[in-house]
């Protein structure tokens, strides 16, 4: 994983002032796992990564270190169908 992606959900974490386990249960995986995530052993799922980007209001490219800017897209209608 790169190595921004893990600083950032670990300071996004802490200055929020949340635990590891905090975070692991909304997570609903293991604090060992998630710790793994913030010190860049293991990748994390995409499916995590969208629940903390809408957890703590920032976008998926600020925590993968796409942007340094924090806000997030705005949400789009779902195309009609014709």
């Amino acid at each position: 994983m790169n190595i921004i992606t893990a600083e950032r959900l670990r300071a996004l974490r802490e200055d929020n002032d949340y635990t590891q386990r905090e975070i692991a249960n909304l997570l609903k995986c293991s604090q060992v796992s998630y710790s793994h995530y913030e010190i860049g052993r293991r990748d994390i799922p995409l499916d995590h990564l969208i629940t903390l980007s809408e957890f703590y209001g920032v976008s998926v490219d600020y925590i993968l270190g796409v942007t340094d800017s924090k806000q997030r897209y705005p949400e789009t209608a779902a195309p009609k169908n014709q």
